[in-house]
């Protein structure tokens, strides 16, 4: 006989199972089901060499929700976050540019490129973290629904366009300029230095298959700005024991609310009988029965891949073929036998607690972004480092290091066609560590494994359509209520007691768990349980 369960949740990445907790805290009987052997999706750590723990795909916190953090006593649970403590841009000349925490040292290094930009900056942060605390009751709550004439629905939306306009002219202007301009122009209105610049940018093009001066890249620069902890916006940090630490922290806040979760145990199909979500079928052949059904995987995956075409209508078939995926990013993650030493700032440092950015200039980035528009992967890509073993030795034997090198661009679509990855996929990895070479000449002599992921290993590997880390590109026309599909967009979908708790929904990608979390407040009504 099929077992039973309130609400079966499809996959054990951390928006499934932050959706798993809050419904379990709810007193609901709920079951995570996570095809791979080990928890965590795309915020996975998994030890790939003896030693070495790698935060294979996502490999920073900057998003995760402190109400989420609260409710679930993630803390309680074993999340420990250590901040990032600097932005670091080496230069190909020898020079670099260190932003820090301490504001005067950062004021210097920033005036050996221009003094103007050096005063500019403190106020800049003012404004960005303004148009932070102007997006935060935006992705903290569902999207409004501007087709409803429900009188809580016209409240929202009143309270929405209320929130946005009620702000001084200048302020105003700011948060239009945000949602239309490309992160380069929006830039250029406050900077002139290209080194500054540059770094800055590369904020705007994450998840996206763009270029640093495509418009709307400016709204996706502010995403990565409304990063959080305790209070502070544009923080980012580590999770101790690699990103699949924030994962388990919240399967182990789900189970002491009394959710099951199993690992291994892929989904083949979800039950659809009479247009309504039953439960669901593993690929072993067992059925697993469930007044609800909630997908913490993307939407192509959910919808055409779980339940099938002939179970949705013609229209949100149309609106889903027109969601657009086209993953853009590769990653490469090394264990060093010591410690990089640049060239620009040879040693341990500073520079080395933080991200570290390889984008030397505006019209880097953009040569870059050239390759990938017809069809290869850059040669000099843009990559942003991180080296977390300096501040967390868990990860690394003594004296070793493990390093995170995040690729932009390496498009699905190659031109030899996605399914000839496999053949490319060293030749891809090699071009990364020969950037890496030009800042770091010893590199190749220190690097003792590699793991390479192309857009189509993240695919087949971690079930991210395209390879894309947000389970869709971060376009305004994909944002809100758009998401994923025009008036589907509040974690309901056309399959009645089916729902959408993924990156693919409201408010979009990042290690946030607020998808999951406004999908399972929706599915109790409203109520935070």
């Amino acid at each position: 006989m099929a077992r039973s369960f309130d609400a079966v949740i499809v996959g054990g990445g951390h928006n499934g199972l932050a959706c798993a907790a809050y419904l379990a805290r709810a007193g609901k009987k709920v079951l995570a089901l996570e095809r791979r052997h080990v928890l965590g999706g795309a915020a996975v750590s998994e030890e790939l060499f003896p030693g070495f723990t790698y935060s294979v795909c996502s490999y920073v916190v900057s998003l995760l929700r402190p109400w989420i953090i609260r409710d679930l006593e993630l803390s309680r649970f074993g999340l420990e976050m250590i901040p990032l403590e600097a932005s670091f841009l080496p230069l190909p000349d020898g020079g670099s540019l260190l932003r820090g925490a301490d504001p005067d040292e950062t004021r210097l290094e920033i005036s050996r490129f221009s003094r103007r930009d050096a005063e500019t900056m403190p106020e800049f942060g003012r404004a960005m973290s303004k148009m932070g605390l102007f997006a935060k009751p935006i992705i903290d709550s569902q999207a409004p629904d501007p087709k409803s004439f429900r009188p809580g629905d016209l409240m929202q939306l009143l309270r929405l366009g209320r929130h946005f306009t009620n702000a001084p002219p200048d302020e105003l202007e700011l948060r239009l300029k945000l949602m239309t301009m490309s992160a380069v122009d929006f830039l250029d209105e406050w900077f002139e230095s290209d080194v500054l610049k540059a770094p800055m940018a590369v904020s705007g093009i994450i998840g996206t298959f763009l270029g640093v001066r495509s418009p709307g890249t400016a709204y996706v620069l502010l995403h990565h700005y409304m990063g959080e902890i305790d209070g502070a916006f544009r923080s980012w940090g580590f999770a101790r024991g690699g990103t699949g630490s924030v994962s388990n922290a919240i399967a182990a806040s789900a189970r002491h609310f009394g959710a099951e979760i199993r690992t291994q145990a892929s989904v083949e199909k979800i039950l659809i009988r009479g247009g309504e979500a039953r439960g669901v079928v593993l690929e072993s052949g067992e059925e697993i029965r469930a007044k609800a059904v909630v997908s913490g995987c993307d939407p192509r995956r959910t919808f055409f891949g779980f339940v099938g075409r002939e179970n949705l209508p013609d229209e949100f078939c149309a609106g889903l073929d027109s969601y657009r995926f086209r993953g853009s990013s590769g990653k490469v993650n090394l264990a060093l036998d010591r410690l990089p030493s640049f060239t620009c700032r040879p040693g341990n440092g500073t520079h080395l607690r933080g991200d570290i950015a390889i984008a030397p200039g505006i019209d880097y980035l953009e040569h870059a972004y050239d390759q990938a528009k017809y069809g290869d992967y850059s040669e000099r890509p843009y990559l942003n480092i991180v080296i977390p073993s300096v501040v967390d030795p868990t990860l690394a034997p003594p004296g070793k290091h493990v390093m995170s090198c995040f690729v932009q661009y390496a498009p699905y679509d190659i031109k030899e066609g996605p399914e000839r990855w496999p053949e490319r996929r060293e030749a891809f990895g090699d071009a990364v560590v020969d950037t890496l070479a030009e800042y770091i000449p010893d590199i190749r002599e220190i690097i003792l494994h590699r793991q390479v992921l192309s857009p189509w290993d993240i695919e087949k590997e971690y079930g991210l359509t395209e390879g894309n880390i947000f389970h869709g590109e971060l376009s305004l026309e994909q944002l809100a209520f758009l998401r994923p599909v025009a008036g589907w967009s509040r974690y309901k979908t056309p399959v009645k007691n089916l729902w959408l708790a993924s990156s693919g929904a409201h408010p979009g990608g990042g290690i946030m768990a607020a998808p999951g979390a406004l999908c399972a407040r929706a599915m109790l009504g409203g109520r935070r349980s």
